[in-house]
């Protein structure tokens, strides 16, 4: 069974982390015609600025999981091969529930923005405002399926 949960929990990371790699391609693609647009051919096309946003919010948001797993945060690193064991030990519960702080704060506003949006559309790029707030919603709940890396050791 937890064999199966981890390869289950590869693929979602490796699925997600090539939706955040589309998502940086999109916003550099759209950022590249953006430039070319307004200064070459003096036609700026405003919708590019709100869909490179809602790109890299989608990227960040998708990553972040990835960058949990992996346990990307570099200040915490140094700290933690600073200290002795007995801190070692409380530093991992701090991480832990600052970590899962963060998550619950990025789901509940997540939700709310995504909920608040509804029917509404943006109107340079057409794009429904919910799904600006779901990527919020989504890389928290994505995290929460990685329980077993952010519980302390």
């Amino acid at each position: 069974m937890k064999n199966a949960f981890l390869t289950f929990e590869r693929w979602t990371t490796f699925i997600a982390m090539l939706g955040a790699c589309a998502m940086l391609t999109l916003a550099s693609a759209l950022g590249m015609f953006q430039i070319v647009t307004r200064f070459v051919l003096e036609q700026p096309a405003e919708w590019t600025e709100v869909l490179i946003r809602f790109s890299l919010i989608w990227m960040v948001f998708l990553a972040i999981p990835a960058a949990f797993r992996q346990g990307a945060m570099v200040s915490v690193d140094v700290l933690y091969r600073w200290s002795p064991p007995r801190i070692k030990r409380v530093l991992d519960w701090v991480v832990a529930l600052a970590a899962l702080a963060l998550i619950g704060i990025i789901i509940w506003y997540g939700w709310d923005y995504a909920q608040r949006g509804g029917g509404a559309e943006h109107g340079r790029a057409g794009v429904r405002l919910h799904v600006l707030g779901l990527p919020r919603h989504a890389g928290g709940r994505t995290f929460l399926h990685r329980r077993h890396h952010w519980q302390p050791r």
